[in-house]
């Protein structure tokens, strides 16, 4: 039997979507060794607040003569002290939710290390996270640890799936846009596009706002959350 994967760019405390795709694959591969993109989810995200949604950010430079060329795994954390103060952000809009105690300690244990690398900072939390949902089956790589290259972005990704042994390949609808469907199709890979519907669920402050951090639904229903989140 072969292995489903999925490859995904390391971002901040993600959305909902990407721990649906983690909890549908046998190998998640952290695509850490592509290109930075600036004013995306690698560094920020939004969460829940009494006067709506509100972004935290996470301030990085990016070393290297040529900035935009500077990979995920290179873009360094400029200013350590915004992870408290990201923390005491949570604190004060979440500390009345239910679960608060447990996903607060969470998040702190890992975000309270001092971390040079956004990407290690990433990384760690949302495997922290993965662990806490009690996804237990799954495979985490970095794609930086394989030494895997290809000048053809989806020629890459075909082979990062055939090392793993991998006939089945997940990735968000967005993908339709540059991958090679074709290339796919004569690999004999499977390829997959995720077709993900938010679930409403109950949070603190008002109307519901969709698309947060995956951390506004833990501290509202805690363990419950994956049975939440997963969309069949």
């Amino acid at each position: 039997m072969k292995n489903r994967i999925v490859i995904l760019q390391p971002s901040y405390l993600p959305w909902l979507g990407y721990f649906d795709q983690i909890a549908k694959t046998d190998i998640f591969v952290f695509y850490d060794d592509v290109l930075y993109t600036k004013n995306d989810w690698r560094n920020r995200n939004r969460i829940k607040s009494p006067q709506g949604a509100i972004w935290l950010t996470i301030p990085v430079s990016l070393p290297g003569r040529i900035r935009n060329q500077t990979l995920i795994n290179q873009a360094v954390i400029s200013d350590l002290s915004i992870l408290k103060r990201h923390l005491k952000a949570i604190e004060l809009n979440y500390k009345k939710a239910l679960y608060f105690s447990d996903v607060y300690d969470l998040l702190s244990k890992i975000m309270m290390k001092k971390y040079l690398c956004l990407a290690d900072l990433t990384i760690d939390l949302t495997m922290e996270i993965s662990n806490y949902l009690q996804i237990k089956h799954v495979t985490f790589m970095r794609s930086s640890s394989l030494n895997i290259h290809d000048s053809y972005p989806t020629g890459r990704l075909i082979k990062l799936c055939k090392y793993f042994d991998a006939d089945n390949y997940l990735t968000g609808a967005s993908a339709k846009n540059y991958l090679d469907e074709n290339s796919f199709g004569k690999s004999g890979i499977i390829l997959n596009y995720q077709d993900y519907k938010h679930p409403i669920y109950h949070q603190l402050w008002g109307d519901f706002i969709p698309y947060l951090s995956v951390v506004d639904l833990l501290f509202n229903h805690g363990r419950n959350s994956l049975e939440i989140l997963i969309n069949e």
